[in-house]
């Protein structure tokens, strides 16, 4: 009877696994990133753990269905208080202890496209590439409807009290990257996400990503708008997760 009881109880057991496998509990689909079919370029950033503002950012392309590393490792800084899970291309896990909002000194976690390219000056290269001067006011203020936008402040209505200005009076912003997170403004889960020069201190950036001129350059001018680039950011046992 025992012996019985045991192989009902295994073959139970067995097909449960199964249908699991058919049909992928909700939390099993919410804790993988899936990287489109689409793209062929990721930026990968890398950091010890989730309060970590060290990193280091590592390019791929997809080569016959293959992520092959591209030049050599990247040291990046990022937030001063590290990462929490963004608004992007990933589904954020129920567990997520880390969750970005305005202001928090994080920079987001997650799979995220990228925008364009910005800098002071004419650049020609294979990805859009714009040119901002100081009347270019990035919105940080959540009460805003140009929360998180990039705009010409000469030709809106100023509904906001607080912003950053896309040209600085230093060289962060001389060349750069945006990422596009949170694009549908969600209120108060951050802003003005950028991919920029470092200043040197390793303090931490406000939640962007920084990393030497000399770098910064190298990557702008490997990204292609047809390949449609991502940046894939997470600390190194989330990433353990992840088919690359």
């Amino acid at each position: 009877m025992m012996r019985r009881l045991s192989i009902l109880t295994l073959t139970i057991v067995s097909t449960m696994f199964l249908v699991c496998q058919a049909n992928p509990t909700e939390d099993m689909v919410k804790n993988s990133i899936e990287i489109p079919k689409e793209s062929k370029q990721i930026l990968k950033v890398t950091t010890p753990n989730w309060n970590s503002r060290v990193g280091v950012m590592q390019r791929y392309e997809r080569e016959d269905k293959k992520w092959v590393a591209v030049g050599e490792p990247i040291s990046i800084i990022l937030g001063r208080n590290g990462l929490g899970w963004g608004v992007g291309l990933h589904i954020i896990p129920k567990e997520a202890k880390y969750i970005k909002r305005e202001g928090d000194g994080r920079s987001p976690a997650g799979l995220f496209s990228l925008v364009n390219g910005f800098g002071y000056y004419p650049f020609k290269i294979e990805f859009p590439y714009r040119v901002y001067d100081r009347k270019y006011h990035c919105v940080d203020d959540s009460n805003s409807k140009w929360y998180n936008k990039i705009i010409d402040s000469t030709k809106v209505d100023k509904d906001y009290s607080s912003f950053e200005y896309m040209r600085l009076k230093n060289n962060l912003y001389k060349y750069g990257i945006v990422v596009n997170h949170n694009p549908n403004q969600i209120k108060d889960r951050g802003s003005c996400i950028f991919i920029h020069i470092w200043s040197g201190d390793k303090q931490g950036t406000a939640g962007c990503t920084a990393m030497s001129e000399e770098n910064i350059i190298e990557v702008l001018k490997w990204l292609k708008k047809e390949k449609r680039p991502l940046l894939l950011q997470l600390p190194k046992d989330e990433l353990k997760r992840i088919d690359l």
